[in-house]
Order: structure tokens, then sequence, then C-alpha cells
């Protein structure tokens, strides 16, 4: 049985803490009105200090050299105009950052949860036999699903009740004819968009993965208890078939619902692909590293340098397939150059443009180079350094996705960005080994786990 060891509890305890100070910072820090946030670009100007938040105060401050250049009223209703207007729209990009830095780590812990457990329905259904030494660690990741799933609900329902305005598509009167928020194309959207309905959506979708997440840990702890007749085995083998048929359909609609409706007027045929080989591979590379882990700390002795060596091929491959995914979305859309298309990837290159392409390059180069070679595959060294940068990568990949619609050009990696990740990374750290502790390392009830024991690649 493995234990907990103190220092892992203190090291999570401590992110917790400081993630926790952090992220309250980050919401206290937001400004609480648009005058505040007058207050703020004056002294900006003053200061000649352009950079702070990606704020143009050029255009806010020459309200008065204009009004100095040109007397006419018109021109100062204008530029009052325009002033009022870009406070207005600084201030929602503003509050919204911190809201938004809480959903972007939440919902990247949530889905390396999910990927693991697509991951581990997958070994299942193909009776794969290498893999059932690596169940109980799959098991652990897995069941974050339950305290994720719970945080993730919570989040979207305080956004479903206004405390924030992050999606565009609930902001009042965009499906009211007439009105000044009035958009004709979220409008033609809304028997889909809708809050009810989406909260709806989300609250069935995270009730059928846990009840599988429960429903497969059950059936695996009582086939080390009956390991005769293999009858809890084959009831994890059916319910994860259905689980799968139920995972691709909802995780595509997640995907639409959690993530491309922060751009409500742009679609995507690939979205749900795109956001299923973020997950997938992130899973996948946590197993690596809790296996990695585990063993260096004296456990799994029975995983030997071909397991990590599958996962690694796992991380690799799957990293081209998200890359190859990128590529097909964003070289269709761009060159079929439609405006409605294509603006979804022109914010992301004109105010995002080192993020932007740098996720890319992190999430693809790094693992081609370092994971390439075969025998780097058995190198832990050499897998914990790809796994670092893939988790790092598909951090920066959900950021881009969802930043660009709810702080447009007012981005910036500060307080609520650094201490959302600690909070929820010291959540998962908690969650995980606990589970983990919880039962034998060795589901030696699986009929497959002699092959997983001796298996050599």
């Amino acid at each position: 049985m493995y234990k907990v060891s103190s220092k892992l509890k203190i090291f999570a305890f401590v992110l917790i803490g400081l993630g926790a100070l952090l992220t309250i910072g980050g919401f206290l820090s937001a400004p609480a009105s648009e005058d505040a946030v007058r207050e703020m670009l004056a002294q900006e100007a003053a200061h000649g200090d352009n950079h702070g938040a990606a704020v143009d105060t050029h255009q806010v401050a020459s309200h008065d050299t204009h009004g100095q250049v040109d007397s006419s009223s018109d021109h100062d209703d204008h530029a009052s105009s325009h002033e009022s207007d870009h406070v207005e729209h600084l201030y929602h990009q503003l509050a919204n950052k911190p809201w938004s830095a809480l959903y972007v780590a939440c919902f990247f812990f949530f889905m390396i949860a999910l990927g693991c457990t697509a991951f581990y329905a997958i070994q299942k259904v193909a009776q794969a036999g290498w893999s059932p030494g690596l169940f109980r660690v799959m098991e652990g990741i897995s069941s974050y699903l339950l305290i994720g799933g719970v945080l993730m609900f919570v989040l979207l329902l305080a956004t479903g009740l206004g405390a924030n305005h992050i999606f565009t598509w609930m902001n009042p009167g965009v499906a009211e004819v007439g009105h000044e928020n009035y958009d004709a194309l979220v409008a033609g959207k809304t028997g889909f968009l809708n809050v009810p309905f989406w909260l709806i959506r989300a609250g069935a979708f995270l009730v059928g993965w846990n009840l599988y997440r429960w429903n497969i840990r059950k059936f695996s702890l009582k086939q080390d208890e009956e390991p005769e007749g293999n009858v809890w085995y084959k009831k994890g083998f059916k319910h994860s078939a259905m689980f799968l048929v139920f995972f691709i359909v909802t995780e595509s609609i997640m995907s639409w619902d959690w993530i491309m409706s922060f751009d409500p007027h742009w679609f995507s045929t690939l979205f749900g692909w795109y956001v299923f080989a973020s997950m997938f591979v992130s899973g996948i590379t946590v197993i690596a590293l809790v296996t990695i882990y585990l063993k260096s700390r004296g456990h799994l002795e029975f995983i030997n340098d071909s397991h990590i060596h599958d996962l690694a091929k796992f991380m690799f491959g799957i990293s081209i397939f998200w890359t190859y995914l990128w590529f097909s979305q964003f070289m269709l859309i761009w060159y079929s150059n439609i405006p409605e298309e294509v603006t979804y990837f022109i914010t992301r290159i004109e105010d995002y443009n080192i993020l932007f392409f740098g996720m890319v390059a992190i999430n693809f180069l790094f693992p081609l180079l370092i994971l390439m070679n075969s025998d780097f595959k058995r190198v832990n060294w050499f897998v914990v350094t790809a796994g670092i940068f893939i988790l790092l990568g598909h951090y920066l990949d959900i950021y881009v996705m969802v930043m660009p619609a709810t702080v447009g050009e007012s981005w910036f990696i500060g307080m609520p960005e650094i201490g959302s990740f600690m909070l929820f990374a010291g959540i998962f750290l908690l969650v995980i080994f606990n589970t983990i502790s919880k039962a034998p390392l060795l589901a030696k009830g699986d009929p497959f786990i002699g092959e997983s024991k001796h298996f050599h690649y």
C-alpha cells in the first residue's frame, strides 16, 4: 500500500494556500468600476506606462488634447463618446480577467482527469495486456473527476447566474430585437445557447462521466476480491464500451459549450477532436509523471522501462495528432479567408502572437525532439522533461482559447493566472494521491495482470 508522504501533503497545502491568496488578490486588484479604470489610465498616462494591461492610454488621454485643438462641440462629443466606450470596454475586460484565469485553471485540471478516464476506458475495451499494472494510477487521476466536476459546475453555475460576463452570449439583451446589445447571430442560436439548457447539459455530462468513474473503480476493487470467473472484469468491459460511446458525443458538445461558445460567432467542425486531443495527451502525460514519481519512491516495482516507453509513445503520438488537428483547423480557415471565420485567428495572432505560436511550438517541437528517439522514451528524465513541456503547452492552449474572447488585448500573466493554477494544482495532487493510497497499487485480480508484469517491448 502506498502512503502519501508528509512532504507531498505539505507541498499541496502550500500550493492551495498561496494559490488561494493570489487568486483572491487577483479579484481584489480588478477595477471595481469604470471610474477606477479612468483613474488607472490617468496614472499610467502620467507615468508614461503603456505596457501594464496592454492598454492604449493614448486613445483615452487624447480627449483633452483634441479638445484643445478643435473646440467644436461635435468633436468634443465624439471624443467623449469614444473615451466612454473605451473605458467601458476596458473595465469589462479587466473585470473578466480573474474569472477567466480561474476558469482556465479549473478546466485544465478537470480535462486531465477526463482525458485519463477516457484512456483507462480504451485500455479496458481494447483488453490491453501491457497497461493493467498502471490501472491504480489511472484510477487515482480519474478520481479528480468528482471534485473537479463539482468545482467546474459551481463555476458554470455562478457564470450562468450573472456573477461574471465571460460568455458574451449571456449578456442582457443580445437576443432582444431593438436592444442596444442585440446580436442577430447569437439570437439565432438561443435554442441551444441558453443558460438553463446549457447548465442541464453540463450537469448531465458530469453525472455520466462520474457514474462511469465510480463504477469502474468499484468493479476493479471487486475483481481483486473475487478473481474467479472475471465477473467484475466483464462488467467493467461492458461499462467501458458504453462509456466511450457516451464520451465521444458528450465531449464534443462539452467543448462547444464550455470553450467554443466564448466566441459565439465562430465555429469549427474539428473543435471537439481538437479539445479531445489536448485532454487525451495531458491525461496520458500525468499518468507517466505520477508513475515515474511513485517508482522513484520505491513503489510500482512491477512497472518497467517498457511501460514508460509505451506511455511516452502515446505522449509523442498524440502530440503529433494534436498538431495535425491544429494545422488542419488553422490552414483551412486561414486559406479560405471567410471574414466571420478567420477573425478567430486574427485576434489571436495580433493580440496573443507570442503565446499563440509559442504554444504550438511547445506542443509540437518539444515532444518531437525529446521523444522521437526510441531509447529516450525509456529514460525517465527525458519523459519528465517532455511531460512538463506538454502540460505547459496545453495550459497555454486553453488560455489562448479562452482569453481573447473574455479579456481581449488586456491580457498579462499575473496574480490570478498564477494563483488559480497553483490552487487547482494543489487540490489535484491531494485528491489523486489520496485515492492512490486507498487501495493496493497492483490490480491483482485483473486477468491480464500477469501479462502486464512481464511486458517487454
